[in-house]
């Protein structure tokens, strides 16, 4: 059977989860305020809406991924959006990275307008979703969230009921402090073997398999060592997500300091300009005005 599926936002991550969705036979239909973004969708065989609501009226399931509760909010709740058009028991499938009590709260408001609801974020980004292999972890009802399945397998290869809504995007936040201490911590490491003599290049086979081994290793550490950039992700998502984790850990009074530490270098990147970069830009933090000479 078809699957008929709305997609609401189709920058980096929602492109690609589009394009896969598109790929595995799924009648797919995109809306999004960058035009532009939508025809690369639709050159790929998806149909464009003119509203988020014409979108969900055509569609079974209703895919948000987008950069904020405040824009998740209004795409969904707002004029034209997707309230308005979907009917009811339509299941929305948040894959925004946004805050818990944020998430709670839409799911209730869901609720109350007859539309289902299910918070499922995930890792792995672009290239893990154009290759069905992203990690997804699901906040919602037991129902739901397997009826979700039905869409996400498509795009993932482990997917988790983390509990009620909003615990699968208080998973996320835990699985990004983890993600950016490991960035900043694989980054620094880089530094150091260059620094000492070693060929930073070499060190993730000559890790491989031992307990320093981690994908982020094995993956970042040879573009750290190149400087190679291409964007995969955003250095302020990672900060967006940290803030998250921050704000988490007051309500829960856990001490973080480490990802406060690392919070702090990723808004210090940010605001020298280079937020829009990938995480592999997180060797410019470690530029000085003596670092050519320290060979």
């Amino acid at each position: 059977m078809t699957l008929n599926v709305a997609l609401i936002g189709a920058g980096a991550m929602g492109g690609a989860i589009g394009t896969r969705l598109v790929e595995t036979g799924c009648n797919l239909t995109v809306f999004d305020l960058d035009l532009e973004k939508v025809a690369v969708l639709t050159e790929k065989g998806a149909s464009a809406a003119s509203s988020a609501a014409e979108a969900a009226a055509a569609s079974d399931f209703v895919i948000t991924s987008l950069n904020a509760a405040k824009i998740v909010e209004i795409a969904v709740f707002g004029p034209q959006g997707v309230a308005e058009g979907a009917k009811p028991g339509t299941l929305i499938i948040d894959m925004s990275s946004i805050d818990p009590e944020a998430t709670k709260a839409l799911a209730v408001k869901a609720a109350e307008a007859g539309l289902r609801w299910v918070d499922s974020p995930l890792s792995g980004g672009a290239p893990k979703a154009l290759i069905g292999e992203l990690t997804l972890m699901a906040g919602g009802t037991e129902k739901d969230v397997a009826d979700a399945h039905e869409v996400l397998k498509h795009v993932a290869s482990n997917y988790t009921h983390m509990g009620p809504s909003g615990a699968g995007q208080t998973t996320k936040l835990i699985n990004q402090v983890l993600c950016g201490l490991g960035f900043l911590a694989v980054a620094e490491a880089t530094q150091l073997a260059e620094d000492a003599g070693v060929d930073a290049a070499k060190i993730p086979q000559a890790l491989k398999g031992g307990r320093a081994d981690s994908a982020l290793l094995q993956e970042y550490m040879p573009r750290f060592a190149t400087r190679d950039y291409r964007r995969t992700g955003r250095i302020d998502n990672m900060v967006k997500d940290l803030n998250g984790a921050q704000d988490l850990a007051r309500l829960t009074n856990t001490s973080m300091p480490l990802t406060a530490v690392c919070a702090e270098v990723h808004r210090m990147l940010t605001a020298a300009g280079l937020g829009g970069e990938d995480q592999a830009a997180l060797m410019e933090y470690f530029k000085g005005p003596n670092r050519d000479k320290l060979s």
